[in-house]
């Protein structure tokens, strides 16, 4: 096992890696810019060192500063977290290269899965159904309009190199497919350093289904099951659940299998995330896989019993899988809700300032991830998610009520953010039933 991690990222998920690390007997080193000085969860790690000013450019992404961090303060492994340089191959080759631990997949593997059209082509070879649309980069409007009306308007053009939501736009018809390709194009190349795009069919009320794998240095995969992603705005999920309510064991068969089987086939190792869409005749389709810890992996470890960064830790130290996919087990409903610092009734913009009271809720089958309390000063140059509110329970329903009561419990003054608007969707007939699909949100807004 590592004597000493560095974790290489900010708020809940760092303060969530490091009290994984204590738990196993591991030292700890933050990394935080100048945005974070006086945060409370740096003070629980055993060496806190600055890596630079506010912007994430010029802090969080700037390899040379954490890699130099890692040098300086002797530690065996990066954890990542997600966000940030999780996905970036480079960095994991970097740590490689410096002979330091990266907690994650090899970068090799992280470079195939990270070009969505290299890892079209990989589900392909391997009979996994991929979404209509390109096998190749778009190179200009007339091959994206050849394209698309092959397939069929309205269609999503993609960066290839995407992720987080970003460098994704919809075209409806030629003139808006002109106008968006230049956009995402513009995007792509500004979040990703790469302009590269391709194209896929929309499936305007697909579900969104992913699947969460463990696999170790031992040729060992497994899954933990799949969770539903559905409910998200702008490709930015909102609420996650486990067990998907929209599919029966079958189709649940058929999804895990695929994803184990796509994980194997790249030698995948760590945690990972298979995602698929899933139509309304029940067919199912590659997006991507993820190659990183999920910010909704806590619904997993409750349905589980099983610690996943603890896993990930352990499985980066070398050690088998803590067990075989016949004896994983799963209990109950859990959902979770990111609580973000927005203000749902002004276009969802980000709300900045001083939380004056934060009073998380308890009881029953209610767990908060959350750096945040009274006092926290929330700034703009990150993420706006402060929390996660998750619930366990036998079933959905009872998932459900518990859900309402603890958003109702949960005190946030200060700023604004967006437990409100998630109080009315639950109360939603067709959310309450589990009918609901990657557009349910925008729909919800439009008739709010």
């Amino acid at each position: 096992m590592f004597s000493r991690v560095l974790i290489a990222n900010r708020g809940e998920i760092a303060l969530r890696i490091l009290r994984a690390c204590k738990e196993l007997g591991i030292e700890t080193v933050i990394v935080y810019s100048k945005a974070d000085v006086g945060s409370k969860y740096l003070d629980l790690a055993d060496e806190p060192v600055c890596i630079g000013p506010e912007p994430a450019g010029e802090s969080y992404l700037n390899i040379p500063h954490i890699i130099s961090a890692a040098e300086i303060t002797n530690v065996d492994a990066i954890h990542p977290g997600y966000g940030f340089l999780a996905e970036e191959d480079t960095f994991a080759e970097i740590c490689e290269e410096s002979n330091i631990i990266f907690i994650g997949p090899r970068s090799d593997v992280m470079r195939k899965l990270g070009n969505k059209i290299e890892a079209r082509r990989i589900a392909q070879e391997n009979k996994v159904a991929v979404i209509p649309g390109s096998d190749a980069t778009v190179e200009d409007e007339e091959q994206a309009l050849e394209l698309a009306h092959q397939v069929g308007y309205p269609v999503m053009i993609k960066a290839v190199a995407g992720g987080g939501g970003r460098g994704i736009r919809i075209a409806h018809n030629d003139i808006s497919l002109k106008n968006m390709l230049a956009l995402a194009r513009s995007e792509a190349d500004a979040a990703f350093k790469n302009s590269a795009v391709y194209i896929e069919k929309v499936l305007e009320r697909a579900r969104h289904v992913e699947v969460q794998i463990l696999a170790d240095h031992h040729g060992n995969v497994i899954h933990l099951g799949e969770r539903d992603c559905s409910i998200q705005r702008r490709f930015q999920k909102l609420i996650e659940e486990t067990p998907c309510p929209g599919i029966d064991n079958d189709l649940r068969e058929k999804i895990t299998r695929a994803a184990v089987k796509l994980a194997r086939a790249v030698g995948y190792t760590n945690a990972g995330t298979v995602e698929f869409l899933v139509d309304q005749n029940k067919d199912f389709y590659f997006i991507e896989m993820n190659t990183r810890l999920q910010v909704e992996h806590p619904i997993t470890e409750q349905v589980t019993g099983l610690d996943l960064v603890k896993n990930q830790i352990r499985i980066a130290a070398g050690e088998d899988l803590p067990l075989q996919q016949k004896r994983v087990e799963f209990k109950g409903v859990s959902i979770e809700c990111r609580i973000n610092a927005e203000n749902p009734t002004d276009e969802f913009r980000t709300s900045a300032g001083t939380i004056t009271e934060f009073v998380p809720p308890g009881g029953p089958g209610v767990r908060v991830d959350t750096h945040c309390y009274s006092g926290y000063e929330v700034k703009t140059f990150y993420d706006s998610m402060i929390a996660k509110l998750i619930v366990h329970q036998p079933t959905r329903e009872e998932a459900l009520a518990c859900l309402h009561r603890a958003l109702s419990e949960f005190v946030i003054q200060g700023i604004h953010t967006t437990i409100p608007f998630y109080r009315d969707l639950i109360q939603h007939g067709s959310y309450v039933n589990g009918d609901f699909h990657i557009r349910f949100v925008e729909e919800f807004v439009e008739s709010s």
